[in-house]
């Protein structure tokens, strides 16, 4: 884990100005106390990071100051911009999570007046707080990446037993590595291969959702023979489905081969854990993924109470 080091903590009482530095601050539940973005909303506390400042000082030939732009705390170490909406940074009791990079700029402000341009809503970060307590102006922030956690469960009587090697589990563990890792993001995945059998599939899902995990992907058991249980025991264990991902699917493959629209796969939530049910077959799984990839991000942030519409 990275170490952040705080150069500057800020506050302000009025909105669209310069921020005061100052020595100390005290972060409570809206945010910092006696700063007027504090608040019951996403973005209570706002962060530059000094390699920012450097970088607007050279574009604009001049050299700024701590808290010219509205920024409550400035650190260095890292680009802060380069983080990940829900990374989390901590001092101590004090626990903040990222659930914005940039913003729109208001060019009515007090800092685009006195400083002519500004480059917190390009590299300035927000966060919300999960933690309260108190930070001292050289304390150290450590920077906690948000690591995606993914369980992958493999329904399949003759898998489970042997007879023939899980392909499709260990294709949606590949795809999904990858499409994370493209967004900077690190990941850890499980694979578990079961029979049929609803018994063993709800106690996974249901330890799964006790150990955090973000996503669970199961793969096989959606079609309508006898043995194909899985979207209903995952039916069951849902607080919200997620209908408009399958139902695209269905159509789009359905109408080039009908057995696709056979399929009776599900998407959906637990508690704040996603999960889809795939079919078992490695073209399905490679299909299936190709378009619950591009929704991943914005329902990681949904789910968590991040809405970004």
């Amino acid at each position: 884990m990275t170490q952040v080091k705080i150069k500057s903590l800020n506050i302000s009482t009025k909105k669209g100005t310069i921020k005061t530095p100052v020595e100390e601050i005290e972060i409570i539940e809206t945010g910092l106390k006696g700063d007027a973005h504090a608040g019951y909303w996403h973005r209570q506390v706002s962060l530059l990071a000094v390699e920012s400042l450097k970088k607007a000082g050279s574009q604009n030939n001049r050299e700024f100051n701590f808290g010219d732009f509205g920024e409550n705390i400035t650190t260095e170490g890292i680009e802060l911009h380069k983080s990940n909406i829900l990374d989390q940074f901590q001092c101590g009791d004090v626990l903040l999570e990222v659930t914005q990079i940039g913003k729109k700029c208001h060019t009515g402000c007090e800092i685009m007046q006195k400083v002519g341009s500004c480059i917190m809503p390009i590299e300035g970060i927000f966060c919300r707080v999960l933690k309260v307590g108190k930070l001292t102006l050289g304390n150290e922030l450590t920077y906690i990446p948000k690591q995606v956690k993914i369980k992958i469960i493999t329904l399949s009587d003759r898998a489970s037993k042997g007879i023939y090697e899980d392909k499709s589990g260990p294709l949606a563990a590949k795809l999904l590595k990858e499409f994370f890792e493209k967004g900077n993001r690190p990941v850890e995945t499980e694979i578990s291969v079961i029979p049929d059998d609803e018994e063993k599939l709800e106690q996974l899902i249901l330890q799964s959702v006790n150990n955090k995990i973000d996503i669970i992907i199961t793969t096989g058991g959606t079609g309508i023979g006898s043995r194909d249980i899985t979207p209903d025991v995952v039916k069951k264990l849902m607080d919200k489905e997620i209908p408009g991902i399958m139902e695209l699917i269905r159509y789009k493959y359905g109408s080039q081969k009908p057995n696709a629209l056979l399929s009776r796969s599900v998407a959906g939530t637990i508690k704040k854990t996603l999960i889809y049910v795939l079919p078992g077959s490695v073209k399905a799984v490679n299909e299936y993924l190709g378009e619950i990839t591009p929704t991943l991000e914005h329902s990681l942030r949904m789910i968590n109470d991040l809405d970004s519409h």
